[in-house]
C-alpha cells in the first residue's frame, strides 16, 4: 500500500439531522490527505447537509430502512478508498483521527484499526482499546497476546477496515439492524486469521445521542434489536451448549438494569414489562434468522476526495470567560475558514473541564483556571493562565495537533 492510501469516511444517519451536520463539519477538518466522504442517510439528514460548502463534493445514497448494517454496506458500495474508515453521526473526529487511524493499516499484515471514544465531557474516555469473546461480551484488553477465542474489539464509531478485507467477508451482516454489528464483524475478522490494531491516538468524541431506542437520559425505548442481535450473534459464534445460559445472563442483566432506572423513578413498572416483552421477542426473532453467508460488494467506484488542498494550520484561541463572546465570535469566524479551531474559556473557579465541538464546528474547552481537566488530576492546582493553557495544550499534543501542524 501507499504511504498515504486514499481512504474513504462513511457515516450512516437515521434521525439524527442537526449531529450529522456537526459530524460531518468536524470530518472536513481533518488533517489527513486523501480522503473522501461517504454518507448514507434518511431524507432529514441528506436535507441537512445539502448547504454545506462541501456538498457537492460528498457522495450520498438515501437510507430508506433503518438498519445500520444496511446502510453501512451501501455505504461500502459508493466508496473508491483502499481503506473504510467509519464514524457515527453523533459523534465527531479530533483533526489528526485519520492520520492515527491510517497508520498501522499501512502495515502489510494488519486489516483493521480501532481508536479511543471519548465520552460527553470530551476528556474521560468512554470506550479504549477493548476485545470481545464468543459470548458478545466485551470487556478491558489483557497484557498480552490475545488468549484464544478473544477478537479485538471494533468501536463502531471509530474503526477502520481495508476494503478488500472487507469485501472479502461479505461486508456487514445485515442481521444485526443495530447492536453488535461491529462486534460481529470483530469476531469474523479474528476467526478468518486477520489481524486488529488499536491505535490509542485515533480520537473520536462521541455523545450517546437520543434515537428511536433511547432516551436523551439513556433509558432504553426499546430492547428489541439487543434480543435479536444478542441470540444472532451467539447462533453465529457460541458453541450450541452456551447459547442458552448466555440468553439467560442477558436477560438477567437487563432487568437488573431496567430495576436500576426504576429505583431512580426513570421508569415505572409497566415501562419495564414492556422492554422485557420486546427483549424476549427480539430474541425469538434472532432464533429464527438465517445465518448469513455475506453480500457481494460491487467494484471499487471512482475515488472523489472532499479536499484537495492542504489543510490550513489549527488556530488556538484563549481568554477569561468574561471574555467569550469576543472570543466565540472570533473562533466561529476561523473555523469558517477552514482552520481546526481550539478555544480555551478560564472562569476564576475550580470547576471541571468539559470539551464539545460547537455547531459552529469549534473546539470549546472550558472550565476553572484551577480546576482538573483530566480526572485524575487535584481538585484544585495553583496555576497561572499562561501555565494552565500551556498546560493543556501539551495534554492535547498529537491528538488535536501535531508537531508538524501547529
Amino acid at each position: 500500500m501507499t504511504e498515504c492510501p486514499p481512504v474513504s469516511v462513511i457515516v450512516v444517519s437515521h434521525g439524527r439531522p442537526t449531529l450529522l451536520r456537526r459530524a460531518l463539519i468536524g470530518i472536513g477538518q481533518l488533517f489527513y490527505r486523501p480522503f473522501e466522504l461517504v454518507v448514507v442517510a434518511d431524507d432529514a439528514g441528506l436535507a441537512a447537509i445539502a448547504d454545506l460548502p462541501l456538498a457537492a463534493r460528498i457522495k450520498t445514497a438515501r437510507q430508506e430502512v433503518a438498519n445500520i448494517s444496511g446502510a453501512r454496506n451501501r455505504g461500502v458500495d459508493l466508496a473508491g478508498g483502499d481503506i473504510l474508515a467509519f464514524i457515527d453521526d453523533d459523534a465527531v473526529p479530533e483533526p489528526t483521527w485519520l492520520n492515527h487511524l491510517v497508520s498501522p493499516l499501512t502495515e502489510t499484515d494488519c486489516a483493521a484499526v480501532t481508536g479511543t471514544v471519548l465520552g460527553r465531557n470530551g476528556i474521560s474516555v468512554q470506550w479504549a482499546d477493548r476485545v470481545v469473546d464468543a459470548r458478545g461480551r466485551a470487556f478491558r484488553a489483557p497484557k498480552g497476546d490475545l488468549p484464544e477465542g478473544l477478537a479485538v474489539k471494533l468501536e463502531g464509531t471509530n474503526m477502520g477496515i481495508r476494503r478488500e478485507v472487507l469485501a472479502a467477508l461479505g461486508g456487514f451482516d445485515e442481521g444485526f439492524r443495530f447492536y453488535l454489528e461491529e462486534t460481529d464483524l470483530a469476531y469474523r475478522l479474528m476467526k478468518a486469521g486477520h489481524v486488529t490494531a488499536f491505535a490509542q491516538l485515533a480520537t473520536v468524541h462521541h455523545g450517546f445521542a437520543e434515537s428511536v431506542r433511547r432516551r436523551t437520559d439513556r433509558v432504553p425505548l426499546s430492547l428489541w434489536d439487543i434480543g435479536v442481535s444478542s441470540a444472532l450473534y451467539l447462533r453465529k459464534h457460541a458453541p450450541p451448549e452456551w447459547v442458552e445460559p448466555a440468553l439467560e445472563a442477558l436477560r438477567q442483566e437487563q432487568t437488573a438494569r431496567l430495576a436500576r432506572w426504576r429505583s431512580a423513578g426513570r421508569l415505572d413498572e409497566a415501562e419495564i414489562q414492556m422492554l422485557l416483552t420486546g427483549l424476549e421477542d427480539g430474541i425469538v426473532t434472532g432464533r429464527g434468522l438465517p445465518l448469513a453467508t455475506g453480500r457481494a460488494i460491487v467494484a471499487s467506484p471512482p475515488f472523489q476526495p472532499l479536499v484537495q488542498a492542504e489543510p490550513p494550520p489549527p488556530v488556538v484561541l484563549s481568554g477569561r470567560w468574561f471574555s467569550r463572546t469576543r472570543l466565540q465570535r472570533q473562533a466561529r469566524s476561523s473555523a469558517a475558514q477552514g482552520h481546526s479551531t481550539s478555544l480555551f474559556l478560564l472562569g476564576h473557579t475550580v470547576r471541571a473541564h468539559s470539551v464539545r465541538f460547537t455547531e459552529d464546528g469549534v473546539w470549546q474547552q472550558s472550565g476553572g483556571l484551577f480546576g482538573p481537566s483530566r480526572r485524575d488530576q487535584a481538585r484544585f492546582t495553583n496555576w497561572t493562565f499562561r501555565g494552565r493553557i500551556a498546560q493543556e495544550v501539551t495534554r492535547l499534543e498529537g491528538i488535536r495537533w501535531t508537531a508538524s501542524l501547529r
